[in-house]
């Protein structure tokens, strides 16, 4: 049985080989390297290099590897760039994850997990968001992949494929044993970019927006280390082996840190008091958004063991030092 991880050269993507291939599960990347780095892959797993909205090529990955389970990151990620180009984010995550699940029923897979995100919810207001709460994303972003979590949900019940969602909230930190991290350049990540100015990387940080009706006037977010979170996935993959029901589980700690209050941290971790600007809201970002986080650890017994804002902060600080020392 072998497992296909797209986007497995990506950020989030590239922690979940880790992860697979440190199980000993036999682990095929598919990614195209438009954002993601084949340096990343780690060894133990194959790479393949390709579009995840060929069905023809997927389906034909998906039998000569024996594929039977697909974990899917491949996908565009930033809020205001979906608001300013919408068609590329339903081109690229709504119409190719409808290409790939099409090319994983040809292939008889029987698990597909899927990474969705907290965005689906909108607003949502200071307190924690549960699974069940309204779904009325802000943003082409949150509707692109809210789409594709229903079309995973029709497709469950006319064929023989039980699927996993996680819905994440912000991801950040890098692998403990400095294999991977977030490498993009122009990531627009928070802890990413405070992460690059404390080093100089950049010139200064800005705040996007000071008049959220929030506690410090900037939005609160729930950070989660992405080695929680690829662990997350794992135990989403066992629970959809043994029990063979489908599950959407949001992927958070359920508490939330505001723009401040991470940048603040990052100072306070780097020595560096480094340049910040106070500028305009950015399209589609919701004041707050936290997860209701009960149900993933009552469903998958996860039991995350970095969630602590200084020790995500000090991972991606190290990551963005190795970076340097990488790139000269």
């Amino acid at each position: 049985m072998a497992v296909l991880v797209t986007g497995g050269a990506g950020y989030i993507g590239s922690h979940m080989v880790l992860n697979l291939v440190d199980a000993g599960v036999e682990t095929i990347v598919l990614d195209n390297l438009v954002t993601g780095f084949d340096w990343a892959v780690d060894e133990g797993a194959k790479f393949v290099l390709g579009n995840i909205g060929d069905t023809d090529f997927v389906a034909d990955l998906i039998k000569t590897e024996k594929i039977e389970e697909i974990v899917h990151f491949a996908g565009s990620i930033i809020v205001p760039e979906s608001v300013e180009d919408p068609l590329k984010y339903y081109a690229n995550n709504t119409c190719a994850s409808r290409n790939l699940i099409q090319a994983a029923v040809r292939g008889g897979v029987k698990r597909f997990v899927f990474s969705s995100t907290a965005a689906v919810y909108g607003m949502t207001g200071l307190d924690p968001v549960a699974e069940d709460a309204a779904l009325n994303p802000m943003s082409p972003y949150g509707r692109s992949k809210l789409m594709t979590e229903q079309m995973l949900a029709d497709v469950a019940a006319a064929h023989h494929m039980v699927y996993g969602v996680l819905r994440y909230f912000n991801v950040a930190g890098a692998d403990p044993e400095k294999r991977s991290g977030q490498s993009t350049k122009a990531a627009t990540h928070l802890i990413k970019v405070a992460a690059q100015a404390a080093l100089g990387t950049r010139d200064h940080l800005d705040v996007y927006g000071t008049d959220y009706p929030t506690p410090d006037g900037t939005c609160i977010r729930d950070y989660i280390h992405v080695t929680d979170l690829v662990e997350a996935h794992a135990l989403l993959l066992e629970n959809l082996r043994n029990n063979k029901q489908s599950l959407t589980l949001n992927c958070g700690y359920g508490h939330g840190f505001s723009v401040r209050e991470v940048v603040d941290m990052v100072k306070k971790v780097s020595g560096v008091d480094f340049e910040v600007r106070e500028v305009a809201r950015r399209a589609g970002d919701p004041p707050a958004i936290v997860a209701g986080a009960t149900r993933i650890r009552e469903q998958l017994d996860w039991q995350p063991r970095h969630d602590n804002l200084k020790g995500i902060v000090r991972a991606a600080l190290d990551w963005e030092k190795y970076l340097r020392t990488r790139n000269r």
